[in-house]
């Protein structure tokens, strides 16, 4: 984007780009796209006529195992044909969690509740998995005491009073939930004491701890959707509120924004609402849904960026003194390529074509494409959602979203998950369906994506209504699996099972002077591949929350491909200390402390990996 273009977007006031739904719709979807759907409108297609091609094997297979691995909770969120208020419609996320620190990961999944309300007891609630180690799970959320319920939205990890267990954090519509991990498989509810509950009215979205001051302790920051009360909310009826032609729930256009929060941890188990002060509550409400944290311009600082629905995004940039400013219109990673608003829901980053810099991929409501904002540095992004090959399909409604390796050759592949936001869509024959497929794209390694959903294996191309995934490896083999929350229905569960023979290794973080879960740290992971005379040089960072209001294992996982070791693995802690080691082996799990380096290891007998691909 040119300096100029972005002065005169960086002019327009944010609140001029709230607008109604069918504009959104309209102006999002590029040029190129709405070109083509004109000289189209003739022609009604099937929807097996928007598949593409089918693009050559990979060696990659994800399979749905969530029923025979115990995963047999269904969520429960609005009606299943048709709702009354967008409320029903936004879904819940999930978290690949390692409650008991067993190197293991477990499973918390949201749940959420409807209209009608439920006898006392029969509640839905969230629900806490155990990995049994043996690629089952066994439910442990009545031990465990996490018996809240209501209608449940994102959740985010991190251990932020620093006594080495991973705490939880879960927000609602209504007031959220901070459960203290206790260390002997229990948890605490300690919102109110902490200071983080909020207030009723507050619809929380997406989560994550973040140390924004580097000072060794976790803030959190939460998101927020719409200031909503059903009370006198709108209904279908009301607008009428159409998409399309057909009656449907109100909003989030026409509805009042809610803002963002900012929690500064204490450093004694409470949190004080710092949002106004540090330049993160907006004079206008946006409707926040995913939530990013990264250090987008390499300084050490982790910076926030939060996917809006219905209008521009935000990226607020770290000013390292406690503040923080919002440069996303002229950095150029808020809007669509025609400088337009866009409906965001799931955010993810990784720096895909290996320069340097954290790139940031965001889903889009249907009529729209994802967005690809390659990152250029000096805060300056670049739309590279055609040019890379992410613009191809427009009849699809993306929520939680990644970057990961899924082959382990060291290059960030992309997965997005979608499912529309109206049940009502059944009637429209134009239409991708209420529950959709997933889309995997390949990384060719030259900037460019292949799109192999249908080579994937039926964990990606049978359709769900999903809303919130995570990834993690889940059976420890060495590939990186998927968990995905769905609307009205039963998880996923999407065992990666592979035909290659790359290696792999994984870092987990322990912070000394730096929060105790290394959250913020940067790593880099340096090999030579055989055959290749420039080293190989990949970077991640340690995050809470991501993709679409939910939470990635907090272990970094690096793809080596055909390299034998990793030569270099450098860690960036938040506290600015550096820990530098070298020569380590492949295939397996390290645990890193600051200031120590590697203090425990795990290795994971690759025969008794699960069934792979045949």
């Amino acid at each position: 984007m040119s300096f100029s273009r972005r002065r005169f977007i960086k002019s327009l006031s944010r609140s001029a780009l709230i607008l109604s739904l069918d504009s959104v719709l309209s102006l999002a979807l590029p040029l190129r796209i709405r070109a083509f759907a004109q000289n189209s409108k003739n022609t009604e297609p099937s929807k097996s006529d928007n598949l593409p091609k089918s693009p050559r094997e990979i060696d990659v297979n994800f399979i749905n195992v969530a029923r025979d691995s115990g995963l047999n909770i269904k969520t429960i969120f609005g009606g299943e044909h048709k709702n009354k208020y967008l409320l029903e419609t936004t879904g819940c996320g999930v978290a690949f969690y390692d409650y008991d620190n067993d190197g293991w990961l477990d499973i918390f999944l949201v749940n959420g509740s409807r209209l009608e309300g439920f006898p006392a007891g029969q509640e839905p609630i969230s629900h806490l998995f155990k990995n049994n180690r043996d690629g089952t799970f066994t439910d442990v959320t009545a031990r465990a005491g996490l018996r809240h319920s209501g209608w449940g939205q994102g959740v985010c990890i991190g251990d932020y009073d620093n006594d080495g267990w991973e705490d939880l954090y879960v927000t609602y519509y209504g007031k959220n939930v901070l459960y203290h991990n206790n260390g002997d498989g229990t948890f605490t509810d300690v919102s109110e004491k902490a200071g983080v509950a909020g207030k009723k009215t507050r619809w929380g979205t997406g989560c994550a701890f973040i140390d924004y001051d580097r000072d060794g302790h976790l803030d959190l920051f939460v998101a927020n959707y719409i200031s909503l009360d059903l009370a006198t909310a709108p209904v279908p009826e009301s607008g009428p509120c159409l998409y399309k032609g057909v009656m449907v729930a109100c909003g989030p256009p026409g509805l009042a924004g809610d803002t963002n929060i900012l929690y500064h941890n204490n450093g004694d188990g409470t949190y004080t609402d710092v949002s106004e002060g540090a330049g993160i509550k907006q004079a206008n409400g946006f409707y926040g849904l995913g939530v990013l944290t990264a250090d987008f311009d390499n300084d050490g600082w982790p910076d926030i960026y939060v996917a809006n629905d219905s209008t521009a995004s935000a990226l607020f940039q770290n000013k390292k003194n406690g503040k923080f400013v919002d440069v996303g219109m002229e950095a150029g990673c808020v809007l669509s390529a025609d400088g337009k608003p866009q409906a965001g829901m799931g955010v993810s980053a990784a720096d895909y074509d290996l320069d340097g810099d954290l790139d940031i991929v965001k889903t889009n409501f249907a009529g729209d494409t994802p967005s690809l904002y390659h990152n250029r540095g000096n805060w300056n992004f670049e739309d590279a959602t055609f040019t890379a090959g992410l613009g191809m399909h427009t009849q699809y409604l993306g929520w939680g979203c990644g970057f990961f390796d899924m082959d382990n050759d060291g290059w960030p592949d992309i997965l997005i998950c979608n499912g529309h936001v109206y049940p009502e869509v059944e009637q429209l024959k134009t239409e991708a369906g209420y529950a959709q497929r997933k889309l995997l794209y390949r990384n060719l390694r030259n900037g460019h994506f292949e799109d192999v959903s249908l080579n994937a294996g039926t964990g990606i191309s049978t359709p769900y209504a999903s809303r919130g995934c995570a990834f993690g490896d889940f059976d420890n083999d060495g590939d990186i699996d998927i968990v995905v929350n769905a609307v009205n229905d039963y998880p996923q569960l999407l065992r990666c099972d592979s035909r290659h023979d790359n290696n792999w290794i994984k870092v987990r973080t322990i912070g000394t002077k730096s929060n105790r879960s290394g959250i913020g740290a940067r790593l880099k992971c340096v090999t030579r591949p055989p055959g290749e005379l420039k080293p190989h040089q990949q970077i991640d960072e340690v995050r809470s929350g991501g993709s679409y209001i939910s939470q990635n294992d907090l272990r970094i996982h690096f793809g080596l491909g055909k390299a034998d070791k990793v030569e270099l693995l450098e860690v960036r802690w938040p506290s600015g200390q550096v820990d530098t080691l070298k020569d380590i082996k492949p295939n397996q799990l390290v645990f890193v402390k600051e200031g120590t380096g590697i203090v425990r290891s795990m290795q994971f007998d690759r025969a008794k990996r699960s069934n792979p691909a045949k």
